[in-house]
């Protein structure tokens, strides 16, 4: 499993010393959401705000576009010093071009989907995609309870994946993910959680990320998994 915390519930008065203790509790992951106001009722930060954290950390920088059009934006976000980029298939008419355009600025790319929107919209994608994000929750705020069909729609995403050949494609599950439900969400084929205020809120950090990692111990590691273990941000993605 990979834990990938949410910097929206980060102390935003000292963040460049909580990526310092994300590293220090042995986080590898961190989790930046984009909103825009539009294709979600919040608005959050975007490249500026990466850009100057990216010289205190070296943590993978795990970008969730929660944007229109976000094709208009990739190398911004490549300059900024994100390593995987995420668009929303409900977001962009051409996805299919935007993870092609992801891949070749050198980064990994992932689609999410909605909790309403069926794993259909990922079938003609899976051979593009390095990531498949599911919305536990619905996007736009943090903190909400989540949505128990989720554990079968993970079951079912391993299954598309598997049958459209891209069976290494990580499964990263966004919402209400804690301690407590984790060992479940692994077991439906979930590879990466998204945590926010579960993690955050919780101190000391690496307390808290072994509670989470407790919950995979025993299980099988799928080869996607091991090879993403190995994700770290490389200097170069800062430069175009």
């Amino acid at each position: 499993m990979i834990l990938s915390p949410s910097l929206l519930s980060a102390d935003f008065s000292c963040l460049a010393e909580e990526l310092a203790a994300l590293e220090a509790a042995g986080v590898t992951w961190l989790h930046l959401d984009v909103m825009d106001g539009a294709f979600v009722p919040n608005i959050t930060f975007g490249p500026p705000l990466i850009k100057a954290l990216r010289p205190h950390s070296g943590l993978f920088f795990d970008v969730h576009l929660m944007v229109e059009e976000p094709a208009r934006y990739l190398r911004d976000f490549k300059e900024a010093g994100a390593d995987l980029l995420v668009i929303h298939a409900e977001a962009d008419r051409h996805a299919q071009r935007t993870l092609t355009e992801i891949r070749k600025l050198g980064l990994k790319a992932g689609l999410a989907l909605n909790p309403g929107t069926d794993l259909s919209a990922a079938r003609w994608l899976a051979p593009d995609l390095d990531l498949l994000l599911l919305m536990s929750v619905n996007p736009g705020f943090s903190g909400q309870a989540f949505i128990p069909q989720t554990y079968e729609k993970i079951r079912a995403a391993r299954a598309l994946l598997a049958e459209a050949g891209a069976a290494g494609a990580l499964v990263q599950v966004d919402g209400g993910a804690c301690p407590e439900n984790a060992a479940a969400l692994l077991d439906a084929g979930a590879d990466v959680l998204v945590s926010g205020s579960a993690f955050f809120g919780h101190k000391p950090y690496d307390a808290r990320l072994a509670a989470f990692m407790k919950a995979a111990e025993g299980r099988a590691v799928r080869p996607g998994l091991r090879a993403a273990r190995a994700w770290r941000h490389a200097a170069s993605n800062a430069n175009p």
